[in-house]
């Protein structure tokens, strides 16, 4: 078992690793549906993955952690903040949620509130935002349950399978999440 890093009601953040999930991790990178729903056109390939796992310990610009349910101990998903800006204080902030049948029971929001508490408490962000696709809208409505609001769209930014579809932009400042229900702990 790992240690947890950030402790919720259902679920815990932990550091990815190499070892116990780089295989998992690469089914998902590889799995036609959920590439759709981030953006990735093309296989990723063993070598390239554990790459980007090792990257992931090297840098101090973004840090990802596995998403674990309590229940079995099982890792269903990864999120994190990508391009941290320590002058400007602000984040890109990245979930999957992986295993289907984890879909729609709030998983989603409660990694994300674990993480922007760390992000605001611990790292000292002033701004999160990320960006979904128009077409994803159980994505969005999980972000605005997290305390992510829409700040615009950018309009047919993406082409996928013959269409074009929106970006969503989202954020959520500190004093907007302040004012909201703080989650879990920081261990």
């Amino acid at each position: 078992m790992h240690r947890p890093f950030l402790v919720g009601d259902r679920l815990y953040l932990r550091p990815l690793d190499v070892e116990t999930d780089l295989d998992r991790c690469l089914d998902w990178i590889n799995d036609p549906e959920l590439q759709a729903r981030i953006g990735r056109r093309h296989p990723m390939s063993k070598k390239l993955e554990q790459e980007w796992f090792e990257r992931q310990y090297k840098s101090e610009d973004h840090i990802n952690l596995a998403i674990v349910l309590k229940d079995g101990d099982r890792h269903v998903g990864n999120c994190g903040f990508n391009a941290i800006d320590y002058v400007n204080r602000a984040a890109e902030f990245g979930i999957l949620l992986a295993e289907r049948d984890t879909w729609g029971q709030g998983y989603g929001p409660e990694a994300a509130r674990l993480i922007l508490a760390y992000g605001f408490e611990e790292l000292g962000l002033h701004r999160v935002w990320l960006w979904a696709f128009s077409f994803n809208q159980h994505a969005i409505r999980a972000y605005e349950k997290a305390g992510f609001t829409h700040e615009g769209v950018l309009r047919e930014a993406y082409y996928r399978r013959g269409e074009y579809h929106d970006h969503v932009v989202m954020s959520v400042l500190e004093s907007e999440w302040r004012r909201g229900e703080e989650p879990g702990s920081v261990s």
